[in-house]
């Protein structure tokens, strides 16, 4: 996917990748900039965001805002509409079946809607329980 989109297929990007496929759950730049220092150590976080924001835009990963920070994951391949519980401490998401939508159609009579996303954020049960 990156050849076809003009970009090199590097070991860094392919770890890059790796490091988010294993982790399977929200990461920040930090966080990935952690995990890929003892093989990369030089791979400093500008770079590393980049390439995250460039994997955003080929559509491998998806990204959300907590906190003020950005957060990567790997692209939900869930088949079906659904949506996302994301725990505030450690990343972890779930998914969620029902869709608010349409209760907030009704509230936006006349409005051309092109797409949404709901996201609930909070702890999940691990994270609960120590907390």
């Amino acid at each position: 996917m990156l050849k076809e989109a003009g970009y090199k297929h590097t070991n860094k990007r392919q770890r890059l990748v790796e490091i988010l496929n294993d982790a399977n759950r929200y990461l920040s730049a930090k966080q990935v900039q952690e995990l890929i220092a003892p093989e990369f150590p030089q791979l400093s976080y500008d770079t590393i965001y980049r390439n995250l924001y460039t994997f955003v835009q080929l559509n491998i990963l998806e990204e959300t805002e907590l906190n003020g920070e950005k957060l990567f994951r790997f692209r939900c391949q869930a088949h079906g509409h659904h949506h996302h519980f994301i725990c505030e401490k450690c990343g972890s998401t779930r998914e969620i079946d029902m869709c608010p939508m349409d209760f907030f159609k009704d509230q936006l009579e006349g409005c051309e809607i092109h797409s949404h996303r709901f996201e609930i954020f909070g702890l999940c049960e691990k994270c609960a329980a120590k907390a």
